[in-house]
């Protein structure tokens, strides 16, 4: 080996071993805590803030369900009364005739028809 290779060698043993006894200084030690006692506060700090943003999004989805329910029902009770309101309209006149054509008509000769042919078989 070289003499300036040899130097390096020499030179990276040095710094390593100084770096080790840096890194488990006390000193060093108080550092770690600090910084780690500094990263604990910010974690803290986000999840508070996640917990907040979490609940305005809860009260959101509940008030937007709210909403919807309240559509619907108010949806339900239109197409009701429009119904109640093509019902009023078709709804047939009474006259002094009875109309041979006329639903109730027809329906009550059906059913004395199927009376009459169940008697008889």
């Amino acid at each position: 080996m070289s003499f300036v290779k040899s130097r390096f060698l020499a030179y990276g043993v040095l710094l390593g071993t100084a770096g080790v006894k840096i890194l488990t200084s006390d000193d060093a030690k108080k550092v770690y805590t600090h910084c780690t006692a500094a990263v604990m506060r910010g974690v803290d700090e986000v999840v508070k803030t996640y917990n907040l943003l979490k609940e305005n999004c809860d009260d959101i989805s509940a008030d937007a369900k709210e909403i919807n329910e309240k559509r619907a029902a108010e949806k339900e009770a239109r197409m009701i009364a429009d119904a109640k309101a093509v019902l009023a309209a078709a709804k047939p006149k009474k006259s002094k005739k009875a109309d041979p054509c006329s639903v109730r008509s027809v329906m009550k000769a059906a059913a004395a028809c199927v009376f009459i042919w169940t008697s008889t078989v």
